[in-house]
């Protein structure tokens, strides 16, 4: 019985703890007001800055994330150790949220400027 319940903790405390596949991180708010003053040109070259770091933080965060599937994998089956060495990237995922989020309101200024026909 108590083998089972520490089965159970284990797995569940290692489920909560894996890394975010970018695709799960949801986009934290940022006010458009930010940009409010920005330029179209201003506003297409922090949107070129954000994808950018965006496009290397989903390659880090999707690649942990496939790691730590296959360290949890073979922690439960070969080696339990293993597991003390997933997750991690809680800042990258933070940040990760944040230029979403910058992005999304660095678009709204984009729409209501009518950037593209600038």
């Amino acid at each position: 019985m108590i083998k089972k319940l520490f089965v159970i903790l284990l797995c569940t405390s290692l489920i909560i703890s894996c890394s975010k596949a970018s695709k799960d991180i949801a986009a934290k708010y940022v006010s458009p007001e930010l940009y409010s003053d920005y330029t179209c040109d201003q506003v297409r070259k922090d949107m070129k800055r954000v994808s950018g770091r965006v496009s290397e933080l989903t390659g880090n965060l999707d690649s942990n994330k496939s790691k730590d599937n296959m360290t949890t994998t073979a922690g439960i089956i070969l080696f339990w150790p293993a597991l003390f060495f997933i997750g991690g990237t809680k800042e990258q995922e933070a940040e990760y949220a944040q230029l979403k989020g910058e992005f999304n309101a660095l678009e709204k200024v984009s729409i209501s400027k009518d950037c593209a026909n600038n």
